[in-house]
């Protein structure tokens, strides 16, 4: 096994499981500082035990790297291949096996914590056909939102990948910012260019009912819109604690969507699984489209659909409502309607 491979399979199955950020950070950097020496290098480090004199390289990183270099399954990652035997999530499996990507991720552009390069791939590995790259627009500056000039450069690196890895594909997007008056936060030249425009709300979540049903409404009703991302905003578990539901009239919002051909997201992430249960069997009763995605900020998290394909399959999700069950280019046709 090559060491830098079992450093960031570690990693990986540590996202999956959703350990502690800084666990498979600390093997990503690990992998990344050891695919940069020449093999030479590596080889010489290897047989004198000297891995620990590099930055980013501990105790731990350096046995899972010294036991693969010597054709061992590192006890550690065996460990996790175990636990990773079965679904994160029992009764979806039928809903999973529609879906042709997911329209929702993140990268080290924005607050992701890894290069398009390796989300891309692991799309790739976990059968996808795309992966919509959504990094966050300027005004959420915590999560380091790509500014008009940043999102350009993006655009051109996911183009240059884009002919590496056909054919899958990296399609082009943004999770793009509400603001209060139901703007978003972002240039429309640049949202036109994109394939993909998740548009979110991150802040003022707690604002009047009707105020925010009338912001949502007019952000769904922007022709640039594809899907409403996470639509009440909620934390039900994790590192960042809880959060209630935005309030906002959800008929309105949800009518809204169907009216404008927009996309309800079902949010994979544990700690979201948004909408709530009562909302989206009312997106399913209403007939709205559909898009389940992970919103992953690291390779690992896109094994999250498992949680939202187990949601839609209680919800009695459709598959023709189900957007990502759509093939790159009729996803296309629709997001350029």
């Amino acid at each position: 096994m090559d060491p830098v491979a079992a450093l960031k399979r570690v990693a990986y199955l540590l996202e999956r499981e959703r350990a502690e950020a800084r666990r498979a950070t600390a093997f990503r950097k690990a992998a990344a500082r050891l695919g940069e020496l020449d093999a030479r290098e590596l080889e010489q480090r290897l047989r004198a035990g000297t891995l620990t004199e590099l930055r980013d390289v501990g105790p731990r990183t350096a046995a899972v790297a010294m036991d693969a270099a010597r054709g061992e399954v590192p006890a550690y990652l065996a460990g996790l291949e175990e636990r990773a035997g079965t679904p994160l999530a029992e009764g979806g499996e039928e809903v999973r096996g529609w879906l042709r990507g997911d329209l929702h991720s993140h990268s080290e552009w924005s607050d992701g914590g890894t290069p398009i390069i390796d989300m891309a791939r692991a799309a790739a590995e976990l059968g996808h056909d795309y992966l919509a790259l959504t990094d966050h627009s300027p005004r959420l500056t915590v999560a380091r939102g790509l500014s008009p000039e940043r999102l350009r450069e993006q655009l051109e690196v996911v183009d240059r990948l884009n002919a590496e890895l056909a054919p899958f594909r990296i399609l082009t997007g943004i999770e793009v910012d509400i603001l209060e008056d139901g703007g978003l936060d972002q240039e429309p030249e640049l949202l036109a260019r994109l394939d993909v425009v998740v548009a979110s709300v991150h802040s003022k979540l707690r604002m009047d009912s009707r105020a925010m049903t009338r912001r949502m409404v007019a952000a769904v009703e922007h022709p640039l819109v594809d899907v409403l991302g996470h639509c009440t905003g909620r934390l039900v578990t994790g590192g960042r604690g809880t959060r209630p539901e935005s309030e906002f009239d959800a008929e309105a919002v949800f009518r809204a969507c169907l009216d404008n051909d927009v996309a309800v997201e079902l949010n994979s992430r544990p700690e979201r699984l948004d909408p709530p249960t009562r909302l989206l069997e009312r997106v399913v009763e209403l007939g709205c489209l559909v898009a389940i995605d992970t919103d992953a900020h690291a390779p690992g998290q896109l094994e999250f659909l498992d949680h939202g394909c187990a949601r839609a399959a209680d919800a009695g999700v459709r598959r023709e409502r189900i957007v990502n069950a759509l093939p790159p280019d009729e996803l296309l046709a629709w997001t350029n309607r």
